[in-house]
């Protein structure tokens, strides 16, 4: 523990030391000195190696914010939370933990070269004993999940659509499956429903980790 902490406080003693250096490189809301990221990242790695951040501006002339993150492992949650807590005041930059929801949610995400639509996607979900089970659909299902770019959008969307935090604590497991011809004789919607229907029925889903399947 006094090992982190001391960790914690030397990551906001350089952030501190070189943000000037890092909003300055700032063009079209990029950021591309590329050294000083790569030692913010080295830093995170010794609190955490499943920490993440990124920077986003919302509006053209509004604050930075620097979103730190752990890449969907819930027992990184607490480490995320002690960072952004012992955060720094620093003009033009607010510090926040974990992705928030998006207004308005993306109707599709640029990935490389590829356009990936929100509606190409529905889902399925189900509550048992407080748990939430969610189940993602879509056309030809690829056999292996990992660099599927498809795979990183919906979870950029699920991230979108009901925050990060949410998605961590609160769904117990997410399945993917094939999208049937008629989804709606399957009792599946689209994705961009998600949001309602997770937060009329928030209250009965217990705080609890993601499980990939």
């Amino acid at each position: 523990m006094i090992h982190r902490q001391a960790n914690i406080l030397s990551f906001w003693q350089q952030l501190e030391n070189t943000i000037d250096n890092l909003l300055g490189s700032e063009a079209d809301n990029n950021f591309d000195a590329d050294n000083l990221l790569l030692e913010y990242r080295n830093s995170l790695q010794k609190i955490d190696r499943n920490l993440t951040f990124h920077f986003e501006r919302d509006e053209e002339d509004g604050p930075v914010e620097m979103v730190f993150g752990c890449d969907g492992y819930p027992e990184s949650i607490s480490n995320v939370l002690s960072l952004v807590g012992a955060a720094p005041s620093i003009g033009g930059i607010r510090f926040i933990a974990f992705n928030h929801r998006y207004d308005p949610v993306p109707a599709y995400i640029h990935l490389g070269e590829d356009v990936i639509e929100l509606k190409e996607f529905w889902y399925s979900f189900r509550i048992e004993n407080g748990k939430l089970f969610m189940a993602v659909y879509m056309h030809e299902l690829p056999a292996s999940l990992d660099m599927e770019p498809r795979i990183e959008a919906v979870m950029i969307y699920l991230d979108a659509l009901i925050g990060e935090y949410d998605l961590m604590t609160r769904v117990s497991t997410l399945d993917w499956y094939e999208l049937p011809t008629d989804p709606l004789d399957f009792g599946l919607r689209p994705m961009a429903e998600l949001r309602d229907h997770f937060d009329a029925l928030k209250s009965e889903i217990k705080l609890i980790g993601l499980t990939y399947h």
